[in-house]
């Protein structure tokens, strides 16, 4: 398939810059926790920063417009690498994020949309995401609104059964609003998907469930822009899956595709070497 995109490079350095601050941010408030979710985080950077700089249709000021994109992470345990985005586009005080998992702040190790603003739904229980996203989708029908509902998943959330029941629902329902993105990163907090549950081949069960799916590497800003910009319209057919290549822990070496580090604490001398690698990476 052919793509076209007319972001500027400066767009595109713009995204790369934004997943570094995800990815740099989620060290330091794991620093303040103790305790976090670096692979998943970092395996989601450059969609995040994608989606929330250059894709959605959104308005931090107002955060229940109701003509705006949603935005549903199945995978709630990556919140802490969101959290600085939506920060950083205004939805809420940078600093607030200082009191990440304290007592009474609204920032836990996953989103509470009754207490964040730019959370569309409180998640963390996988599995939960596609299905509410069908309803998101088909409330938009509903009420003659135009926007796209945007769901991330990780691989391993494709284990729940629950998820299926959703891409057939979706299918059915002509969903073309829908844009499901699987986090392919290849591992699970218990060690490497294709060991403990093997979901291949990932794209020919979406498209048995009757879904349009394109895959494309999730680190390439470039290549995620392409595919963004070129999604079938919102009133096709078919929902749309996007399966991203990912790598988990992606920009520090001694993270990486390692399961070890789903949730895990770093040293001073280990957050130091993270840091330098981060922030060398290009």
């Amino acid at each position: 398939m052919e793509f076209t995109a007319s972001v500027s490079q400066e767009t595109v350095d713009l995204i790369k810059e934004k997943a570094k601050l995800s990815r740099l941010e989620t060290i330091r408030l794991i620093s303040l926790a103790k305790s976090g979710h670096y692979g998943s985080s970092f395996s989601s950077s450059e969609i995040f920063a994608t989606l929330y700089y250059h894709v959605m249709n959104y308005d931090a000021e107002r955060p229940q417009w109701k003509s705006r994109d949603r935005f549903v992470m199945g995978k709630g345990h990556s919140a802490v690498g969101m959290y600085p985005i939506l920060a950083d586009v205004g939805f809420f005080p940078k600093d607030e994020l200082d009191t990440y998992t304290q007592l009474g702040s609204a920032f836990g190790d996953h989103p509470d949309m009754n207490k964040i603003k730019g959370i569309d739904f409180s998640s963390g229980s996988i599995g939960h995401g596609l299905s509410v996203g069908v309803g998101m989708s088909l409330g938009a029908r509903v009420d003659n609104e135009k926007y796209r509902t945007y769901i991330l998943m990780g691989d391993g959330e494709l284990q729940e059964g629950q998820v299926w029941e959703a891409a057939m629902s979706a299918a059915n329902f002509k969903l073309g609003n829908l844009v499901a993105i699987v986090d392919n990163n290849k591992v699970t907090v218990d060690g490497n998907t294709e060991e403990l549950m093997n979901i291949d081949p990932i794209r020919e069960k979406w498209e048995s469930f009757g879904w349009n799916v394109v895959d494309v590497d999730g680190h390439d800003v470039e290549a995620l822009v392409e595919i963004f910009e070129n999604l079938p319209s919102i009133d096709s057919e078919k929902p749309t899956a996007i399966i991203c290549d990912t790598v988990a822990g992606k920009g520090v070496s001694f993270m990486e595709h390692g399961y070890e580090w789903h949730v895990a604490n770093l040293g001073e001398d280990d957050i130091k070497r993270a840091i330098d690698e981060i922030e060398g990476g290009k």
